[in-house]
């Protein structure tokens, strides 16, 4: 009776692992490939004005669902978009609800507990945005409020930047980047802290950019990656090689571009990313 449980234990703890290691099973059966996005971090994932999926990081994964129906045999493979949030994105991969995860995802050691990532896809740093009329330097915010996105790594590495820097700033969560940039334009807060490519991508879009200004200042070095159902090396191996041909083709400069806008050029930074990134078969 005690070998029995034993036995039992070992098959509920291994459930996980089989459900994982089946994606490119369950897509070759199903001809369905899910890709869970970000709807409110442009330009790397967000909806667009119809309704549909779009950014940087979700185009690797529309190129990652064509190299699948190659490797899986099939003509033609469903792609559905599943909506997620700062809070339920990793969960969705761990409950199999979605097969990759698109989006600004900061690869950390910690997550990796959760999931599994893929080869780096950007590199980004917090940065800030300020009123015009306001504080000119981050430790001028002192008594000041500060917005951020909530339930992400920037909103812990804006409250430990202000606790080593010993600056009493107020932090003010928002569960949209749109919503930070309403306040931010309205006078409800002084700054806005956010990786500087939203940043950018925000002050564009604002109703008046000459009233905001954009910190040059990096807080944080934050390295993107597409993430995936933990312990499925195949599935894994497939997104691997599609971003590799992406970098060694050039065709992740005509991605940026597309996302960013041809006045924006990817930095020193990024492009060593892509070169170092390229792996040989």
């Amino acid at each position: 009776m005690r070998l029995f449980a034993v036995i039992l234990t070992a098959l509920f703890l291994s459930l996980p692992q089989l459900a994982a290691a089946a994606t490119l099973d369950r897509i070759k059966q199903t001809g369905e490939f899910r890709i869970g996005f970000r709807e409110d971090a442009p330009p790397f994932a967000f909806k667009d004005s119809i309704g549909e999926a779009g950014g940087y990081s979700v185009d690797l994964c529309r190129t990652v669902a064509a190299e699948l129906k190659r490797e899986v045999g099939l003509e033609k493979i469903e792609v559905k978009y599943i909506a997620v949030d700062a809070k339920t994105r990793f969960q969705a991969i761990q409950d199999g609800e979605i097969d990759i995860l698109c989006g600004p995802t900061t690869q950390t050691l910690s997550r990796r507990a959760l999931v599994d990532f893929s080869l780096p896809t950007f590199i980004d740093g917090a940065s800030v945005l300020f009123r015009a009329d306001g504080p000119n330097n981050f430790e001028g915010l002192a008594g000041k409020k500060v917005g951020v996105r909530a339930a992400t790594t920037t909103e812990e590495a804006l409250r430990n930047t202000l606790e080593k820097l010993k600056i009493a700033a107020e932090v003010v969560p928002v569960a949209q980047h749109d919503e930070g940039l309403g306040k931010l334009q309205s006078g409800e807060i002084s700054a806005y802290f956010a990786d500087r490519a939203i940043l950018t991508f925000l002050l564009i879009g604002s109703t008046d950019p000459g009233a905001l200004r954009l910190s040059s200042r990096f807080f944080t070095q934050e390295p993107y990656a597409l993430a995936l159902p933990r312990g499925d090396s195949d599935f894994r191996l497939v997104v691997d090689r599609t971003l590799t041909r992406l970098y060694k083709s050039g065709e992740i400069l005509q991605i940026f571009q597309a996302s960013f806008g041809n006045k924006t050029e990817a930095t020193d930074m990024l492009k060593a990313l892509y070169v170092i990134n390229r792996l040989p078969e």
